[in-house]
């Protein structure tokens, strides 16, 4: 049978692992150890010098299994399996979405490099890029949705650093305000700023659409991240990250988390390889009861704005129409609407809700609410907030996979106790 031929959904159950090697069992033991014996000390000499880039690997041959801090059984079969869904050439599993996005941006990145990022970005990303990377003397320029590519050059020529950036980092949709970055235009820039001696990598944090709606690699990024919590996890009990890549840019990346120590362990991983059996399901059952809450909101008198990626069609402009047909395969689950108001109105409604309930984190099974601007953007400067449209009114929506008629009445009654 040609595996190469099936869709990811098909493999997610058996793809990487031989039950003949486990007694049979099957789904993947959790493999909870430590350590891993040799059959020869030659064997163990032989897998270090794989590990540690000594040598380079002679055909046909695969890096044993060493310790569990550099490889171990439940986490290289997710990596495998989540390679499928972005086509990418290897994958390193972390203990958390952050340690991803750092590990990543620590490994590209030196003292006196420029980033360049969109904004606006997860809370956690713009204070490490803001507050950390600046300790390291790692200058940052952030740019947003509506600038041009000529605005955008004009920013980074402006730092004077144009021969230092070293790193593009983009989220797209933006969390929280689903504005659209488009990928293409971020590669165009890395290629004409990349030189032989300083290639731009160029990152997208993907975690608002899953490995299934969107796939920055097809559109010119060299790394995809995720906040593996999220969709991937699905079930709110597990926090986990995931950068994606070609080998030779994964191979640097899980280079430092060897030494960082900051890769998933085999619990995580058996958690994550279990949620990928229903990732498709889920992420289409929350897109499909997103629409029906978006048009639910979008006609509701208290409502004042709905940013949901299902309204560009009719309601965008050409860029973002342009950017979505190209970039996107769903509206995805994630929907932030203005209520008409303030912050009293935002926490009357947030404190009135039953079914949904009031916590950050997204993704899940359930649906959750929270508000951006005192929540997971509270370190962002209010003055920044709200340029980006983070304002007191703004509510963020992630929808989860109960009946789309129970989270409308739920919204509804909240609403009218405003």
């Amino acid at each position: 049978m040609d595996y190469s031929q099936m869709k990811p959904e098909s493999l997610m159950m058996s793809y990487g692992y031989k039950p003949s090697l486990s007694e049979g069992a099957i789904k993947c033991p959790i493999f909870q150890t430590s350590t891993f014996v040799f059959n020869t000390a030659m064997e163990g000499k032989r897998f270090f010098e794989l590990a540690y880039g000594l040598r380079e690997k002679d055909a046909g041959e695969e890096l044993g299994l060493i310790y569990s801090r550099l490889n171990n059984p439940d986490l290289e079969i997710l990596e495998n399996r989540l390679c499928l869904w972005d086509k990418a050439e290897d994958c390193a599993v972390f203990e958390s979405g952050m340690s991803a996005i750092s590990t990543a941006m620590m490994e590209f990145m030196a003292p006196g490099d420029l980033l360049l990022y969109s904004r606006p970005v997860y809370g956690g990303t713009d204070h490490f890029i803001n507050h950390f990377l600046k300790k390291l003397n790692i200058e940052a320029v952030g740019f947003y949705a509506t600038d041009s590519k000529e605005e955008i050059m004009a920013k980074i020529n402006a730092t004077g650093k144009v021969d230092r950036l070293t790193m593009i980092h983009i989220e797209t949709p933006a969390n929280p305000t689903n504005a659209l970055i488009d990928i293409e235009m971020c590669a165009e820039i890395k290629k004409e700023l990349s030189t032989d001696e300083k290639p731009v990598i160029l990152s997208v944090d993907n975690t608002y659409m899953g490995p299934v709606w969107q796939h920055p690699l097809k559109h010119g990024a060299d790394l995809v991240l995720y906040s593996a919590t999220k969709y991937i996890g699905g079930h709110s009990d597990v926090i986990a990250g995931a950068c994606l890549g070609s080998k030779e840019l994964m191979a640097r990346v899980k280079g430092l988390r060897t030494f960082l120590g900051n890769m998933a362990g085999p619990w995580t991983g058996w958690l994550l390889m279990r949620s990928l059996e229903t990732l498709k399901i889920r992420m289409d059952q929350a897109a499909h009861n997103a629409s029906h809450v978006a048009e639910f909101l979008r006609n509701h008198p208290k409502v004042e704005k709905v940013y949901y990626l299902g309204l560009i069609p009719s309601q965008g402009n050409e860029r973002e129409k342009e950017i979505y047909r190209n970039q996107y395969s769903s509206s995805g689950a994630m929907i932030s609407f203005d209520i008409k108001g303030g912050e009293a109105e935002a926490f009357k409604f947030l404190d009135s809700l039953k079914l949904i309930k009031l916590a950050v984190s997204l993704g899940g099974t359930e649906s959750l609410a929270e508000h951006p601007q005192t929540m997971t953007h509270a370190d962002v400067p209010m003055e920044d907030k709200k340029v980006m449209h983070i304002t007191e009114k703004l509510i963020r929506l992630s929808v989860g996979v109960e009946h789309h008629a129970d989270l409308i009445a739920d919204i509804s009654q909240a609403l009218e106790t405003i």
